[in-house]
């Protein structure tokens, strides 16, 4: 079978405006995007027209990151002013400001029907939220973690989470059971392959590796990019594919997904550190954040 090409290309370079950008993420559909930036502000893009739609001003420190929900009617940000806004899209206001974690926010998400929002901290927990509700506390705190959250992924039933402390944790919420993996240094990021059966761990042995969800399994290794001293996030195409990763020396590095070898490298600005990805859910495109631009990387001729 024919090996399907990553022929990427740079469509747009947007400068942000905010700063450093702290994190890029595709929308549930991949029509829009959100910037978390250095200037305390969060903002909403069409990155395909390198269009600024929005800016949500609330947080008292940098914005870490964001992720809008189903229906894109609401954002949930966090920060590194230790706490959780949740956004009206269209008015821009702050709905509710979430303040239990004890240090910085480093990662939020929502689950797959956004009526919880899921937050991980640098003081070492999980905390869930009600969205729906008036309840300004947590409903459910995870203490699991022996050093800081630095990443996390929900499913319909699962809490998928990366720390400083070498462990990767899966909560399987309807079974009220906890499953970890030790990976050997400290976890950067974790996301879930499309197909939810396997994991993507990052750390920060310049490492890669891909997962077995249930059994924890070593499937791949994927290596050449370096880490340096940062959150570097990965994350798979949306055909599981490839294995993106970003690097400390301005490149994108692709990996074929069963075969491990590098498939091409993608600059976004030489000596800058790529530290955040953002693939489309559903075609061929791809974000990357670098200082204070994104880029929109995709075949020419898709992007309308």
């Amino acid at each position: 079978m024919e090996k399907p090409e990553f022929n990427l290309k740079c469509l747009r370079t947007i400068d942000c405006k905010q700063g450093a950008v702290r994190a890029v993420r595709f929308n549930v559909d991949g029509s829009y995007c959100l910037t978390c930036g250095a200037d305390k502000k969060l903002k909403l893009w069409n990155p395909h027209k390198a269009l600024s739609l929005k800016v949500y001003g609330g947080h008292a420190d940098e914005v870490l990151d964001a992720c809008s929900s189903c229906d894109n009617s609401q954002i949930v940000s966090c920060g590194q002013d230790k706490t959780v806004i949740l956004w009206d899209v269209s008015s821009g206001t702050p709905l509710r400001r979430l303040r239990a974690h004890g240090a910085r926010v480093t990662c939020v998400r929502y689950n797959e029907e956004s009526t919880v929002a899921v937050s991980g901290s640098q003081d070492n927990t999980i905390m869930c939220w009600d969205v729906r509700g008036r309840n300004v506390r947590p409903i459910q705190v995870m203490r699991d973690a022996k050093d800081a959250v630095t990443s996390l992924e929900v499913t319909d039933h699962e809490i998928v989470t990366g720390s400083v402390d070498c462990k990767v944790r899966r909560y399987d919420i309807r079974a009220n059971k906890l499953f970890s993996d030790f990976i050997g240094d400290a976890v950067t990021c974790v996301s879930l392959t499309r197909d939810a059966q396997c994991l993507l761990v990052s750390s920060a042995d310049n490492m890669v590796r891909l997962l077995d969800k249930d059994s924890g399994d070593l499937l791949g290794e994927y290596s050449g990019h370096r880490m340096g001293d940062f959150c570097m996030e990965s994350c798979v195409d949306h055909r599981d594919h490839h294995v993106i990763s970003g690097s400390v020396d301005g490149d994108i590095w692709c990996w074929d997904l069963v075969q491990g070898s590098v498939v091409t490298k993608l600059t976004h600005e030489k000596n800058s550190v790529v530290h955040s990805l953002s693939s489309h859910p559903s075609q061929m495109f791809l974000l990357s954040a670098s200082r204070g631009t994104i880029k929109l990387w995709g075949v020419p001729g898709d992007d309308q």
